[in-house]
């Protein structure tokens, strides 16, 4: 169960200390692997296709940032305070532009919690419009379960949005580019965000997009399938996603997850009709995948929970 919410902000004291960590740790426990220059002025980092650890301060999400003429957005803050000041660094060694811009994706942690090191800066934090309902009920939790993982000082706080984006969506203007924000249906979580540089062709979908790493199922399966093909039908040249190569063919790296996530779908359905219990379907659905996704045996069980419960109602 999800304890009650309570607020939290970052004292002089967390900021010290998460500081002080970064001076105390290898290169390689901050995920410091090379930033590749993706698209004139867009940086992004590989995440490894792991858990969450003390070794790795949850860099392990695709992380990064984008320079324009007047200021930079950060595309991804991290899943971790030290996460989040090692890329505030990368950045500070690139430019002295502003850092305006802070996406948050979604919910999950290794995307949300490297935000606290950019407070300093005060940028806008653009997250969905269900993000503060979702962060509030869950975000204490995931910054309890992080500092078990990490150490407390080394997590960061939960940093709401302080500016949404509904089903209008919105545009963010960095002088030279602007960047168009779609806030999508339930899909991956109930509040995932992407991005689109519609000038460079490049598409942000964040974890609407797994490649090479078994996709989570927090949101809607029929709606993560019909959102997959929402961002395909935006044309866009490449993209950047949550896991996996920092640049992909958005139709080459959709292809494998939506055959996952049809797969997930056919097998459960066919659960459900059989009358076999959720805890079969979990030990039997989408093995067929088991060869094609890292950390498979971590997440498919949990993914076959989640679809089940949805699909049984329809």
């Amino acid at each position: 169960m999800i304890p009650e919410p309570r607020p939290f902000a970052m004292t002089r004291r967390d900021a010290i200390l998460g500081a002080a960590c970064l001076c105390c740790l290898p290169a390689f426990a901050l995920g410091a692997s090379a930033l590749d220059e993706v698209s004139p002025g867009v940086f992004i980092r590989r995440g490894p296709d792991a858990e969450a650890s003390a070794a790795n301060l949850d860099g392990i999400a695709n992380i990064g940032f984008v320079i324009g003429r007047d200021a930079v957005l950060v595309t991804e803050s991290g899943g971790s305070l030290a996460d989040g000041a090692w890329l505030r660094a990368e950045i500070r060694a690139r430019t002295d532009r502003p850092i305006r811009h802070v996406i948050l994706s979604h919910v999950h942690p290794d995307h949300a919690f490297g935000a606290g090191a950019f407070l300093g800066d005060g940028p806008e934090f653009i997250g969905h419009a269900r993000l503060v309902d979702e962060l509030a009920a869950r975000g204490d939790f995931y910054r309890a379960r992080l500092a078990e993982i990490l150490g407390p000082d080394r997590v960061g706080p939960v940093v709401m949005p302080t500016r949404t984006v509904g089903a209008d969506g919105a545009t963010v203007d960095l002088g030279d580019r602007r960047l168009q924000l779609r806030a999508h249906p339930p899909a991956h979580t109930s509040s995932d965000l992407s991005m689109l540089d519609p000038d460079a062709g490049l598409l942000f979908p964040a974890d609407l997009v797994f490649v090479g790493r078994i996709p989570s199922l927090d949101g809607s399966l029929p709606g993560w399938l019909a959102e997959l093909d929402a961002l395909e039908a935006l044309g866009a040249r490449s993209a950047v996603p949550g896991h996996g190569p920092v640049l992909v063919d958005p139709a080459s790296a959709i292809a494998p997850l939506r055959r996952y996530l049809t797969t997930l779908g056919d097998d459960v359905r066919r659960a459900i009709a059989g009358g076999r219990p959720i805890t079969e379907a979990t030990e039997t659905a989408a093995l067929s995948e088991r060869g094609n996704w890292a950390l498979f045996d971590d997440y498919n069980g949990r993914n076959v929970t989640q679809a089940y419960k949805e699909l049984e109602w329809e």
